[in-house]
């Protein structure tokens, strides 16, 4: 038989030899070990194709939720306006029905922006916090405790949550020792 070839004649590059009985062991071993690896990765890798997939949804709904920002941002300064419209016929005091319509216009306003999810939120009296307020002037005060907010220009407003404008505040400052 001149196909047959004796232990003697094969190469190395012919592979494992047949006839050793640790050979097929091994062998399988191998191949126990490469399937395991592959099965690693591929389990790592449906790991992380969902990982992205939860990504992806979740920047989906952070867009979706805040795409009306800058839309949003526009508007505030229409309330502020409304609001200094109703502060200045109030102090005349002989236009009722101008307050009544302008009270009016700012709670419509104001019902829309709820919808979309816009909340304002007052800081008289709070302590100061940079996340929420933006500090306009220091005020010396012996009645409040010092970085308390004692007046607001303006209102704070939120969107979901989010800081959409921190609200306009003065906030307390211990009397100077040194002036006493």
């Amino acid at each position: 038989m001149d196909d047959a070839r004796t232990d003697e004649s094969r190469s190395p590059s012919d592979g494992p030899t047949t006839d050793s009985p640790a050979d097929p062991v091994a062998e399988v071993a191998e191949l126990r070990r490469q399937l395991e690896d592959k099965q690693d990765r591929l389990l790592r890798a449906l790991a992380e194709t969902e990982n992205v997939k939860r990504r992806a949804q979740r920047e989906r709904d952070e867009y979706a939720r805040y795409a009306n920002e800058s839309l949003i941002r526009e508007i505030i300064p229409v309330l502020d306006n409304l609001d200094r419209a109703l502060e200045a016929a109030r102090v005349v005091r002989n236009a009722p029905s101008v307050v009544e319509g302008v009270e009016l216009i700012q709670r419509e306003l104001l019902k829309v922006l709820e919808r979309a999810g816009v909340t304002c939120y007052s800081a008289l009296g709070q302590p100061f916090d940079p996340t929420r307020h933006e500090a306009i002037a220091r005020v010396v005060s012996a009645d409040q405790a010092p970085d308390t907010v004692v007046s607001e220009t303006a209102l704070g407003y939120l969107l979901h949550g989010r800081v959409l404008r921190a609200a306009l505040v003065a906030v307390a400052a211990a009397p100077d020792e040194d002036a006493a």
